[in-house]
């Protein structure tokens, strides 16, 4: 007992509950399905053990296995960091370049943002992925990324396997209507299988051909990603940043020039910033080196302009003319928005109507915003913001919004 109480504790226990979520659970699932039938077609049909190629292949499916798991499950618990609740930068005039965060009722440091599903500041906050159903950041990123690696190259294997054991077993004949397409595989096939490959070995085969080959694609894709912002040291929404930052100095021409301050200007020192061999990264997820020309203010400073900006040009504001209780594919409010409801884990919010929205994104069929609420919600820390659906509201016709930051202007 004494020894199983120094790894589980009430906190990993706590922990364990974000297996609890279809994100895990389909890629556990994969992984399962994938590496078991493997190591059974393997085994029973295509290689058996007493070679020594079997075996080594056996070795070789079991490693992938081992690998994948180990960081997989590194990405999911060791999480990505979180800054401490109530934190303040050291210095006290440090807080006019940073954002305040009324959820942790503290600063946001450089590089961090707060994610609504962990309801936490995120140190160097990449993505939320619901497939590890946590944040990937400054502390797990080289897991995650890792396993991205890993899962294309395993799957890749298995592949390759299910792919032989079909055509090893299935070479007796080969029908095409009429005809009948006789091969010799008597030069392949030098043992005999355990069992026959009946009907369900097959389909459970190509089934599982079809998860490999699909996770192979699709989170090789990822990893090529990941890849290119790790090299230049950015993560997916500091990518987003410095394309806003861009487009909002061709937009306003304030002949500016920004430099992303935490590309060090080499590849392999940017590499290394996440890769180590300890597996924690450097830094303490606060404070980073920065490019020469730059502080460590520089891309907070940028998204505070951005954020003004945004409130000046983006946010419309709108009334609810119909009620929404929230439903993610409302079928009482057409079709269209059923059918084109946002790919997304972000928040609905549900609307009675004469509420007041401000709206800063949307598609043909769904908007995003902020509801604007009143002033004992406001000191409460309150914020509610989500998608709703178009057609539930109209565009005031005198937007206040607007006018005041025309107001802004004019005693500025």
């Amino acid at each position: 007992m004494n020894f199983l109480s120094t790894f589980v504790t009430f906190k990993n226990l706590h922990e364990v509950r974000r297996l609890c979520h279809w994100g895990p659970i389909i890629a556990l699932s994969v992984i399962a399905i994938c590496s078991t039938m493997a190591i059974l077609d393997s085994i029973i049909w295509y290689w058996p053990l007493d070679t020594t190629g079997g075996s080594i292949n056996f070795i070789m499916l079991i490693n992938w296995t081992v690998l994948i798991l180990y960081n997989y499950f590194n990405a999911m618990f060791v999480g990505p960091g979180y800054i401490p609740l109530g934190w303040k930068p050291e210095n006290q005039q440090d807080t006019q370049y940073l954002q305040y965060c009324r959820g942790c009722q503290g600063y946001k440091a450089p590089r961090s943002h707060h994610c609504r599903k962990c309801n936490r500041c995120v140190m160097k906050m990449d993505h939320h992925c619901p497939w590890i159903n946590n944040c990937c950041g400054h502390l797990n990123h080289a897991y995650f990324t890792s396993f991205l690696l890993l899962a294309p190259l395993g799957c890749s294997h298995a592949a390759v396997i299910f792919i032989m054991t079909m055509y090893t077993q299935l070479y007796e004949r080969i029908s095409f209507g009429w005809s009948t397409v006789r091969i010799d595989m008597s030069a392949v096939r030098q043992f005999q299988p355990l069992m026959p490959f009946s009907v369900p070995a097959f389909a459970a085969t190509l089934f599982a051909l079809g998860l490999a080959l699909g996770t192979t694609i699709a989170v090789g894709m990822l990893f090529v990603i990941q890849m290119k912002v790790i090299l230049r040291n950015k993560t997916s929404i500091e990518s987003w940043i410095e394309e806003k930052a861009k487009d909002r100095i061709q937009h306003y021409q304030t002949g500016e020039e920004f430099i992303f301050p935490y590309d060090l200007g080499s590849r392999w020192l940017n590499f290394k910033q996440v890769f180590t061999w300890s597996g924690t990264p450097r830094g303490d997820g606060i404070v980073w080196p920065v490019h020469p020309k730059c502080h460590q203010h520089t891309l907070t400073v940028e998204q505070l302009k951005q954020k003004a900006d945004k409130r000046v040009r983006s946010q419309v504001q709108y009334r609810a003319v119909e009620n929404y209780n929230g439903a993610c594919c409302p079928l009482s409010k057409g079709l269209q928005t059923f059918f084109r409801t946002p790919c997304t884990e972000e928040p609905r919010i549900p609307l009675c109507k004469g509420d007041t929205i401000l709206a800063t994104r949307g598609t043909k069929w769904w908007m995003y915003g902020d509801k604007v609420l009143s002033e004992e919600e406001v000191r409460g820390g309150e914020r509610v913001r989500g998608w709703f659906p178009r057609r539930c509201v109209e565009k005031c016709h005198y937007d206040t919004a607007a006018s005041d930051a025309t107001s802004d202007k004019k005693v500025n």
